[in-house]
């Protein structure tokens, strides 16, 4: 492969199809390179869509380039893990070391990667202690580096989901934290800006998932792309906004009977998704921060239920006044008992939709998928039919 004469895209401005693609026009030299600018869990994105052997490739010239890039080393691990986070521990140097060896290498290493501490590991890469710039500044020379170390420090493991090392390092604060596996071997470093910044995508990525746009997508993603990420959800959405129109239609004699009731249907049908909205929103909030434990879900349902039907008796009484006024406007001898309707459907819908927005989540991640996505077109769906359902039924009940 020859460099392309285009200028290097910044490959974290690109989807990760899109970035493969484009690493696939590079050198293998131009590709590690560039691969080493981005978040290497997003890195590890590109690469797990390349060829073993083109991997392989980029594996060594990541070594012969001596950049910090793990990507090949990191696919094993589960996507949202710290092993997809991982790179190289370039200042790992074992615990017999004179201090001045240590030292005379650091000067050659800091020339080409960002070294923050340094690590002390015995002959079988077991992790024994940490030293800063600090500590070697004013140990004497002739000291081996074990005598400088902290020992015991804290570590990650690879198989941590990022969001419970999140909750880990919060009361830490360090720039960077080692990475070992359960016999305490030291397996690579984990920089705290990528882990946060990691999280911030993927939680940046929530509203669009709710909505059926892919995480992967971002502003460079050709428009054809774009177009296959979104057009499914929205033929999907289309076929859900059918169920919706069904009920109306079910109800069709009592709308000719009574035009007014078109008139507030999308009032309820917006009340209603706003209420749901509402719930969702905050219980994915709660998802991604690992609020809900086992058997707290049945107490979210019911405070979801309840804060509907608050809200739900406090706006449907606007809506009755409205219902009301606009019927006696019209001459219509039953204008109360359309308020009472436009009331009691207020509510009932309300908190039917405070009950969904939490409920269309917590399912989806019962049934194992991601409870962001598209949710928010399940709970249009839903509130439109009960808010429809609910409000037409009970006029063709009482009315007719």
């Amino acid at each position: 492969m020859s460099e392309s004469t285009e200028p290097l895209p910044e490959l974290r401005d690109l989807d990760p199809e899109a970035a493969a693609d484009a690493v696939e026009a590079l050198s293998d030299e131009a590709a590690a390179a560039a691969l080493s600018r981005m978040n290497p869990a997003q890195a590890v994105e590109v690469v797990e869509r390349l060829t073993p052997a083109h991997q392989d490739r980029l594996a060594e010239m990541a070594t012969s380039l001596n950049v910090s890039g793990n990507w090949v080393a990191n696919l094993p691990y589960e996507d949202g893990t710290v092993g997809r986070l991982m790179q190289r521990a370039v200042s790992a140097f074992s615990a017999d070391a004179p201090i001045a060896v240590v030292v005379a290498k650091l000067r050659e290493l800091v020339t080409q990667h960002l070294i923050t501490y340094v690590y002390c590991v015995d002959g079988k890469g077991v992790l024994l202690g940490v030293s800063t710039f600090r500590d070697l500044l004013f140990a004497p020379p002739e000291r081996s580096l074990g005598d400088a170390a902290t020992p015991n420090p804290f570590s990650l493991r690879p198989e941590l989901d990022q969001l419970d090392a999140m909750r880990q390092v919060l009361t830490r604060h360090y720039p960077e934290y080692p990475v070992c596996d359960d016999r305490g071997t030291l397996l690579g470093v984990v920089r705290g800006q990528h882990l946060f910044e990691q999280q911030a995508f993927e939680i940046s990525a929530q509203a669009g998932s709710m909505v059926g746009v892919e995480k992967e997508e971002r502003m460079a993603t050709p428009w054809q792309r774009s177009l296959k990420f979104r057009h499914p959800w929205l033929q999907l959405n289309l076929l859900t906004a059918f169920l919706a129109a069904g009920v109306v239609g079910t109800f069709q004699g009592t709308v000719n009977e009574i035009v007014l009731l078109a008139v507030f249907l999308p009032v309820l049908a917006g009340q209603c998704g706003n209420t749901g909205c509402q719930a969702l929103a905050v219980t994915l909030r709660g998802m991604t921060l690992g609020d809900y434990a086992e058997g707290t879900r049945s107490r979210v349902l019911r405070k979801e239920a309840l804060l509907g039907l608050l809200n739900g008796t406090a706006t449907g009484v606007v809506a009755g006044a409205g219902m009301f006024f606009m019927a006696s406007a019209q001459g219509r001898g039953d204008a109360w008992l359309l308020a009472l309707i436009t009331w009691l459907a207020m509510l009932t819908s309300c908190m039917l939709s405070g009950v969904a927005g939490a409920g269309v989540p917590l399912l989806l991640q019962r049934a194992g998928a991601d409870p962001a996505t598209a949710s928010s077109i399940f709970l249009t769906t839903a509130t439109d039919v009960v808010s429809m359902g609910v409000f037409l039924g009970l006029a063709t009940w009482w009315l007719l």
